[in-house]
């Protein structure tokens, strides 16, 4: 504690202990412990306090403390980044805010298909609170039971129905952020059309709190479903899925929201690691597709157009075989088996991940030659390649040989990132689809960004933050 406090001033911290009361902050370190790791363990921090405000006006006071100070802030949500954005430095001169106890819904309004959260809310409590005014929020990521909606805008987060209804940056209509000196700017509007300059709420999304602490949102609501058809299908190869994507499109009115491709492997390490997983078709494939479709027309006989669709894939060889979901419980253990993925790779002994996009129409061109490259550097990889194929996005997460230690494997991570980001690059691609920069691919942004697009974020960066206090060592 002492090295902390040189690097912290202690009448700082007294002055914001103050602030925020008792139950606005601590210094335990069995409740700070969960706060300074990240989701993969990637990282470990330390902090001589964590922040716990309950209140816009909160934030901003102890933004205005520390910009007073110079005290670096790290904001966090649920902490699930898989990036290292959210969980300070090793050094101990940060202070770690806290977003968690900012969770009222403050507004739902069903006839501007609206609803006003703070960042502090769970991302599954905000689709409760949609469907309970019979309607939809339909960011919906893994992580829905623990993540926060300001972390879900920091990050611009994706999820299963990006392809439907676009990520968390099209799903904003107005922000309230805390600035680096401590003003609270309420930009909380809630219209659809708005031509009066800058559209200031777009410098905050995706910018992982280094320009400014996202304190509550205006967020777009949709028409509930009242038809859900949900089917899983085996296909001959990558590219026939991107027919069956544009054939599924049109086929059902440009009814689908969501498109998972997943090779065998998935199934396999599901099925060896997770309980209620069962194999969904009547013998294996090497590639397949979980699809589900949904309409706000309960008349629209979506199923029997969905029947109709895939039987016409069938004939065109776009699809070997299919199983449709009868039931709700069908459907939740079809996409068990996709939103088991992550555990199981994780049981199976981790593995090197990449989370890329390229144009949808080079997705399976990518995955044929990012596969071939790999195993020829290293013989008996197996390739785990999987994600949201309708928006671009794979995560091509590379598991250890049999055999092969996990932690010797997962060290030649950089190495690994070489051969697939030059041939994302290569293609036009993304190094980050939906994961964010943080600390982990800060590298990697500096390699592959332009040089005009990197020297313009640093000036957003000085002139917003020119004392570097938000979210310092991060993206940028």
């Amino acid at each position: 504690m002492t090295a902390v406090a040189k690097l912290v001033p202690p009448d700082a911290l007294q002055e914001i202990k103050a602030l925020l009361g008792p139950r606005g902050w601590t210094d335990d370190a069995r409740e700070m412990e969960r706060y300074l790791v990240d989701e993969r363990r990637l990282y470990r921090g330390r902090s001589p306090l964590v922040l716990r405000p309950a209140s816009s006006e909160e934030v901003a006071r102890v933004v205005r403390i520390c910009h007073r100070h110079r005290i670096p802030l790290v904001p966090q949500g649920g902490n699930t980044g898989m990036v290292g954005g959210a969980v300070p430095h090793e050094h101990g001169g940060e202070l770690l805010l806290s977003l968690a106890r900012l969770n009222r819904i403050r507004d739902v309004d069903p006839l501007d298909y609206t609803m006003t959260a703070e960042a502090g809310c769970i991302l599954a409590d905000l689709q409760k609170a949609a469907e309970a005014v019979d309607r939809l929020f339909p960011l919906s990521l893994a992580a829905e039971g623990s993540c926060t909606i300001g972390g879900n805008l920091s990050t611009n987060a994706g999820g299963v129905a990006v392809l439907r209804y676009g990520n968390a940056r099209e799903l904003a209509l107005g922000l309230e952020v805390v600035l680096p000196d401590g003003r609270l700017w309420d930009g909380l509007t809630a219209l659809r059309k708005d031509n009066t300059g800058y559209d200031l709420k777009q410098l905050f999304i995706g910018a992982e709190g280094t320009l400014g602490i996202i304190t509550a949102a205006v967020l777009k609501l949709f028409p509930r479903p009242r038809e859900v058809v949900t089917a899983f299908v085996s296909l001959p190869s990558p590219q026939a899925a991107i027919e069956l994507l544009a054939h599924a499109r049109e086929s059902s009115g440009d009814q689908l929201s969501a498109f998972e491709l997943m090779p065998r492997l998935a199934i396999e390490l599901d099925l060896a690691h997770l309980a209620r997983v069962v194999d969904p078709l009547e013998k294996p494939y090497a590639h397949y597709v979980l699809l589900e479709f949904s309409s706000s027309d309960a008349k629209a006989s979506l199923r029997q157009r969905i029947e109709t669709s895939l039987a016409e894939a069938l004939e065109r060889g776009l699809v070997l075989d299919a199983t449709i979901a009868a039931n709700s419980a069908q459907a939740q253990a079809l996409w068990r088996i996709r939103e088991g993925i992550p555990e199981a790779q994780k049981a199976d002994g981790g593995g090197i991940k990449h989370d890329v996009s390229v144009p949808v129409s080079r997705v399976a061109d990518f995955i044929a030659e990012a596969s071939a490259a790999c195993e020829s550097h290293e013989p008996g990889i197996r390739v785990l390649a999987f994600g949201h194929v309708g928006d671009g996005n794979v995560h091509f997460n590379l598991c250890r040989p049999a055999g092969a230690d996990a932690k010797t494997f997962e060290a030649r991570w950089e190495e690994f990132n070489r051969i697939v980001h030059d041939i994302v690059a290569r293609m036009g691609g993304s190094i980050s689809a939906e994961h964010g920069i943080g600390r982990l691919k800060r590298g990697e942004l500096e390699r592959y960004a332009p040089a005009l697009e990197l020297e313009l974020m640093r000036k957003l960066k000085s002139v917003l933050d020119p004392r570097g206090i938000m979210n310092p060592g991060k993206m940028i």
